[in-house]
């Protein structure tokens, strides 16, 4: 699978604490093995998102993505819940 991030999703990466950081990169990985994990809790959005899905990263941050094609992710917003929604 092929991954890509916005500029957006970059600038809130780069923002976030290295602990988050690091936790990102273990769900990542995850996800990747397994997107309907159970503890990465994914969901289809609805609303402004819709289209786009979700998974937790911990207790309060998601990382945010949409599926341009079978074999491509595109990584548009990471934060907390309350920035996000």
């Amino acid at each position: 699978m092929r991954l890509n991030k916005t500029r957006n999703f970059v600038k809130q990466y780069k923002k976030l604490p290295e602990k988050v950081r690091q936790q990102f990169k273990i769900r990542l990985e995850l996800w990747l093995m397994n997107p309907e994990h159970p503890t990465l809790r994914t969901h289809l959005l609805k609303g402004s998102l819709k289209g786009h899905w979700s998974f937790n990263i911990n207790g309060d941050y998601r990382a945010v993505y949409y599926f341009t094609s079978d074999e491509e992710v595109v990584f548009t917003l990471i934060g907390t819940h309350s920035q996000l929604y």
